[in-house]
């Protein structure tokens, strides 16, 4: 794997340096679209509505339209923003683990440590292992910033970037509104029913059908000769990496930052 990004996950005044690697891949079988009267590959070109001319990604900016003026945004302009230019993962706050829907999450990265001792990141790991939270945090990464849940998953510190609350849809279906009048037999059967699909989940168990016969309908037109030469398609290139951060003393830092929080709770309270 290839780290995505580098930074630190920051609580009070401890610093923990990590890498950011993407936890998942697409497995689905790669397609395009070709011409079904010769096979010729149909290709999109970012063509100028004013000149004409086709235009490559390297002089593409962006921009907001709100419906009278354009504004452009240029890549400089978006690397000038602070968020962008942050390398923290920031804890907002350690959270009971249930209390974060799994409607909200999103995407998911593994992170190693990015430094010679291990010691502060398996203080972290362990720390939300035995107290049973999920620290909720906030990360800059490709230009939007990210709210996402900091958990652990087999001894290693996962972030799984969460939806923002007005993202998540309200679930507002009519036809639910009059309860169905469901009866205790009806309930106990239903039970018995659950009761005999019950087992431990074990995604090694499943596989994807739709992917599994579309690779052999590929395989078999190479073995029945129905194929043409096709050109090499690349990657996408992983974000440039960013510079790793030190590590304060650890139980210095811990002090210091209890310290902090009684002060601030005393303020406040």
């Amino acid at each position: 794997m290839r780290a995505i990004w580098k930074g630190a996950v920051t609580f009070g005044l401890v610093n923990v340096p990590v890498k950011l690697y993407s936890a998942t891949e697409d497995h689905d079988v790669p397609l395009h679209q070709v011409h079904d009267a010769d096979g010729g590959r149909i290709r999109y070109k970012r063509v100028c509505e004013i000149d004409g001319e086709v235009v490559p990604y390297e002089h593409i900016d962006k921009a907001y339209d709100d419906g009278d003026r354009t504004v452009v945004l240029t890549k400089q302009d978006l690397a000038d923003l602070p968020a962008e230019r942050d390398r923290e993962i920031s804890v907002v706050e350690f959270v009971p683990s249930e209390q974060i829907d799994p409607i909200m999450f999103d995407r998911t990265y593994y992170l190693e440590p990015d430094s010679k001792s291990t010691k502060a990141y398996v203080l972290l790991r362990r720390t939300l292992e035995e107290t049973d939270r999920t620290a909720v945090v906030k990360f800059a990464l490709r230009q939007r910033t990210r709210l996402a849940a900091l958990r652990v998953r087999e001894e290693v510190l996962v972030l799984q970037t969460l939806l923002w609350a007005d993202e998540i849809r309200e679930a507002a279906f009519p036809s639910l509104d009059e309860p169905a009048k469901v009866t205790a037999k009806e309930l106990t059967m239903s039970a018995q029913l659950v009761g005999s699909f019950e087992a431990d989940f074990t995604p090694e168990d499943y596989e994807d059908e739709y992917q599994v016969q579309l690779r052999k309908l590929v395989d078999a037109k190479l073995e029945a000769g129905e194929s043409v030469d096709t050109a090499a398609t690349f990657g996408e290139k992983a974000e440039e990496e960013g510079e790793g951060a030190e590590v304060v003393d650890l139980m210095e830092a811990l002090k210091r930052s209890v310290a902090d929080a009684k002060k601030s709770r005393r303020k406040t309270g």
